[in-house]
Formats: C-alpha cells, structure tokens, sequence
C-alpha cells in the first residue's frame, strides 16, 4: 500500500521518484533510481528484484514499455506487484497487479508517473499528479514532494503513513545525489521535507568530496552552511 511519483525533469536531465507508505522502510526496497538511465518503482507487495532488473534493461537501451514487459516476465507473482517505469527519453510504463488492494491506480504527465495502491479514494493519484505538475520551473526534488503533499491531502493511504523516501539523480554524477529516507514516523512526509531542507544546500558539496576531494569543502563547512 503505497503512493508514488517518479519523473525525469527535461529541464535538468535529474530522473527522480518520491513515495509514501503504510510499511516501514519502504524506500528501501521500491524506489530505483540511476543517473542517465531511469527510474523504475516495484511497490505493492514489493519485489526489489524487479526494480534491479527494470535499471539493467533500461541501462541497455530498452523502452520503459519494453521494460515493463521485461520485468513481468522475469516473475511468476505479476498479479501482487504495481510496477511503473520511465526512460531516458521520458517515456512512462506501469502495471497494476489484480491482487493490488483497492483503490488503486495510475496517471501519467509529460515524462511523469503516479502510481498508488491501497489509497483512501481514487483521487489520489490524479491530486499527485497535479501536485507534482503545480510548479514546473521548481527543483524537481521540491516537485516530487509537493506530489506527496497533495496526494496526502486528497486523503492518503488507506492506513496510516509510516515511511517516505524522496530519490534524485543527477546527470553526470554516478549515484543518487539526493537520497532521504524517514524509515519510521507518525509523519514521514513531514519528516522528509524537513530533511530535504537541511540536505538540500549541501547537495553539491557532498558530490564535491566523491568527485574531487581535494579541491571539496569540509563537511563542517558544507553542514555548517546548511544550519545557519
């Protein structure tokens, strides 16, 4: 039981996904992101097998529609899994499974995705759509989680939410730049829109200290930067 968005920003060339759920530490095990490839989600009962196996297909070239096809293929239990894909060219893919609990969904924009399963009412994924499209000249990582916030206001998960992750890649940095997990809380949007706006200014320099050490701030500097 699970709501997402994921989405390449053509503005950026960022590929990111953000997700709310029911479950603990969710954002572990759905969300798969990767710089210049795309981003795949497998939530339901989730399977992070589908998710490795969507970035590798998409890694070689394969469409997210192609994809998709690949990775329910790759699996004799499709009917318990909801899947959604988007390529580097910003093509989106998804599949409900039967077994999904209701309400259940998906909406797709201009190189974007919701998904959700297990939802209070159908509106939901239509509203995180519309969050995530509300403001386009944003961040896409703002953008992820406004698309949080608004589907959390058109009522949610059907339970109570206990986990949020928000991922983001970048282009020409080899691993997920932006990568915030609130594994367990009575609030886990909340949570994760206060991280993100602590991590938010020291992005850069952390990616600075993987790529060029020596010409990097100290992290007391980049931290120290971010809480004044």
């Amino acid at each position: 039981m699970t709501f997402s968005i994921a989405a390449l920003c053509p503005r950026t060339g960022e590929f990111g996904c953000a997700l709310a759920t029911s479950s603990m530490a969710a954002g572990g095990r759905a969300a798969f992101v990767a710089p210049g490839v795309g981003v795949v989600l497998s939530q339901a009962r989730s399977d992070p097998r589908l998710g490795m196996l969507g970035l590798k297909r998409l890694e070689t070239g394969r469409s997210a529609q192609e994809t998709l096809a690949d990775m329910l293929a790759s699996t004799p239990h499709a009917a318990w899994r909801q899947l959604g894909v988007v390529d580097r060219e910003g093509r989106v893919a998804e599949f409900t499974g039967a077994e999904c609990v209701p309400a259940k969904g998906a909406r797709s924009g201009r190189a974007s995705l919701a998904v959700g399963n297990g939802l209070a009412n159908d509106s939901v994924v239509a509203a995180m759509l519309r969050g995530f499209e509300a403001a386009p000249s944003k961040p896409l990582t703002d953008r992820l989680l406004m698309a949080l916030e608004y589907g959390l206001d058109a009522g949610g998960e059907a339970y109570p939410l206990r986990s949020a992750a928000v991922k983001v890649a970048q282009p020409n940095v080899p691993f997920a730049a932006i990568d915030l997990r609130v594994d367990y809380s009575e609030a886990p949007i909340r949570e994760l829109q206060a991280m993100w706006t602590l991590w938010a200014p020291m992005v850069d320099g952390y990616v600075q200290r993987c790529l060029d050490p020596a010409k990097a701030p100290a992290a007391a500097a980049i931290e120290g930067h971010a809480t004044r």
